[in-house]
């Protein structure tokens, strides 16, 4: 989180994020291209272009399955938060694995001869009789070109989280033109099933995971309150419900998800939705007295919706009171960062341990 726009906002995390994840692409690459050589020794030798052009497509098929099975594990589990943390990076890094597999591509199979080589590899017209499976990759590859170059924090805050969103969610148009690219490129040229198997197991457990986070978010929208509508005030928790500075998020007819946070004996109610990228404010914690975004650290002081300066962000907050150890929420929401006074409650009596009894 930054007040101002920089390239890279480094931190620890995000070094040791981008270690792991740059390590695993080179050891995946030397891995491929050195089994590729001990499998297919002479005189079946595969050339090393060949083989560097089929090592950077299964790498980027893999991450590209890793960056849709974050999103759904993210909302099945928090554990995946960490991952879900810097997906941008994971995201760029697999355009520059994509982007380097169409050029080698284009330089192996276009360069030889007199038509234009990115022309003569989308037209196939180095193959006879073949469907020019190429063409799908190369949408794909511009869909993916426009979601990593409008990845920054820039394009979010100038376009609106909710707009940037939308066209982000392009990437399931590009999936499924590189679910073509790879099918039809298998059938034109391999005699292997493995690589359709594989796929297909892909895009079967990229579908499922999607279906069983729907289906949990479902669940918890039916888990809402529903009171009449005349009512100003709701009982939505009791006090000892809510984890010390973590949230309960309620939902109150179908209006928005409120976040409870509870942090030094008060108890304050904000959205839940985070300014950012709509992140869940109500899976995250309070960390040095601001409830914390899981997704990206965006943080907010509880007691007004706003971001510690010199940072803008706002949200809306809600009023909030306490009767008995019973939390009461008026689900109206408040102008984004208008100041609630947290309602405060008694800590309950810590209880003794008893003592040995003698024999």
């Amino acid at each position: 989180m930054t007040n101002e726009y920089r390239v890279v906002q480094w931190n620890a995390h995000k070094k040791r994020y981008d270690l792991i994840l740059i390590s695993g692409i080179v050891l995946y690459l030397t891995l491929f291209l050195a089994l590729g050589k001990v499998l297919f020794p002479p005189p079946a030798e595969i050339s090393i272009e060949i083989l560097l052009i089929r090592a950077l497509g299964t790498c980027a098929i893999i991450l590209l399955h890793l960056i849709l099975m974050v999103g759904p594990l993210a909302r099945i589990t928090p554990k995946i938060n960490a991952i879900l943390y810097n997906r941008r990076h994971l995201g760029v890094t697999f355009f520059i694995v994509s982007a380097l597999h169409a050029t080698i591509v284009i330089a192996y199979y276009g360069g030889f001869g007199v038509e234009n080589p990115i022309s003569a590899v989308l037209s196939g017209g180095y193959r006879s009789g073949s469907i020019p499976f190429e063409f799908l990759g190369f949408l794909a590859l511009l869909i993916f070109a426009l979601m990593a170059s409008t990845s920054h924090d820039f394009w979010l805050a100038n376009l609106s989280p909710g707009v940037w969103k939308l066209m982000h969610m392009g990437v399931y148009i590009a999936y499924t033109l590189v679910i073509g690219h790879v099918v039809l490129g298998v059938i034109a040229s391999e005699i292997n099933i493995i690589y359709l198997v594989l796929v297909t197991l892909g895009a079967v457990t990229i579908v499922s995971l999607h279906l069983s986070a729907g289906v949990c978010e479902i669940r918890r929208d039916h888990r809402m309150i529903s009171v009449a509508q005349d009512t100003h005030w709701f009982d939505v928790c009791g006090v000892d419900e809510i984890p010390p500075d973590r949230a309960k998020v309620v939902q109150i007819n179908t209006d928005e998800r409120i976040a409870v946070f509870k942090h030094n004996d008060t108890v304050s109610a904000i959205s839940n939705v985070c300014a950012h990228q709509n992140g869940p404010l109500g899976e995250g914690k309070v960390i040095d007295g601001c409830v914390t975004c899981p997704w990206h650290g965006y943080q907010y002081l509880p007691e007004c919706g706003q971001s510690p300066p010199p940072f803008t962000e706002k949200i809306p907050t809600y009023d909030i009171r306490i009767e008995g150890r019973r939390v009461l929420i008026n689900p109206r929401p408040n102008e984004p960062g208008t100041a609630v006074k947290p309602a405060h409650f008694d800590p309950l009596p810590e209880i003794p341990p008893l003592e040995p009894i003698d024999a």
